[in-house]
């Protein structure tokens, strides 16, 4: 189930919640949040085992102690704990509304769609896991507002430019096992110079959606220091890596470019105090 990555994934359904300003109060927030991050724990933990599921062959040789290849538990039991889980994590969606629930169903498709056909895709890949890494934050503002906010849905778009950037980047620094496990990535299929462009083109587009949350007022000044230090950071890592393409300073970028994204987070999360 990986229940720290599931309390991550519950976490950003929080964040989500808060980032979303509202006039109205929150909808009785500790048993709506407390749904959405059940919600967002169990499907993701249900996506987890999908995933245990097809990849056990490989597992088998990368990773033996994991449950199926160990013997702990049985490929098809690993699927059904994966149903058990998603059926619970709709109930729990469904608790805070209709929309909740489309939303989660959507998450589960995406979710099973990167295990089974989306990890050799290459960018349709990175795409998906920036899509995933973004929902959860769309769905704590449905959870509190019903709708998705003007600020999350900047936050959002600007997390998909952003991640997607550091997928690209993490396929320069896996080239070698995404090559024998015939993952097309674009650093697979163009080379590391190349993909080290495209990775920097999404880092600086994040950028440019960052002034427009204060230009249109969704956010408070408390924002700008914050983001600033964000564009920065972004901007720097990205002529780092177009200056070093290699496989381990690809391996630090995509480090540095996580710590940018979690202040950036920041930003948002001041920027809703008023």
């Amino acid at each position: 189930m990986r229940p720290v990555n599931c309390s991550m994934m519950g976490f950003a359904v929080v964040v989500g919640a808060v980032i979303a300003r509202s006039s109205a109060p929150l909808n009785t927030s500790a048993t709506n949040l407390a749904y959405g991050f059940v919600t967002a724990f169990v499907l993701t933990a249900g996506s987890m085992a999908v995933n245990d599921y097809y990849d056990r062959e490989i597992d088998a040789t990368n990773e033996p102690n994991r449950p199926i290849p160990s013997g702990l538990v049985k490929p098809k039991e690993a699927l059904v704990i994966a149903l058990i889980l998603a059926l619970v994590g709709f109930a729990a969606s469904y608790a805070t509304g209709p929309r909740s629930l489309l939303v989660a169903v959507i998450s589960w498709v995406l979710f099973t769609t990167y295990t089974t056909v989306g990890k050799r895709s290459g960018l349709p890949g990175n795409f998906l896991v920036s899509i995933c890494v973004a929902i959860p934050f769309i769905y704590g503002s449905i959870v509190r507002t019903d709708v998705v906010t003007m600020n999350v849905l900047f936050f959002v778009s600007m997390v998909f430019l952003s991640n997607t950037g550091r997928e690209i980047t993490k396929g320069i620094a896996d080239i070698e096992g995404d090559l024998k496990q015939n993952v097309k990535t674009l650093a697979v299929r163009f080379g590391s110079g190349p993909a080290s462009v495209a990775a920097s083109l999404f880092n600086v587009s994040a950028t440019l959606l960052s002034p427009l949350p204060v230009l249109l007022g969704v956010v408070s000044l408390w924002y700008v220091p914050f983001v600033s230090v964000t564009d920065v950071g972004l901007w720097a890592s990205s002529i780092w890596l177009l200056e070093n393409h290699s496989r381990e300073n690809a391996r630090r970028v995509k480090k540095l470019v996580l710590v940018w994204f979690l202040v950036g987070l920041l930003a948002f999360l001041v920027g809703a105090l008023r």
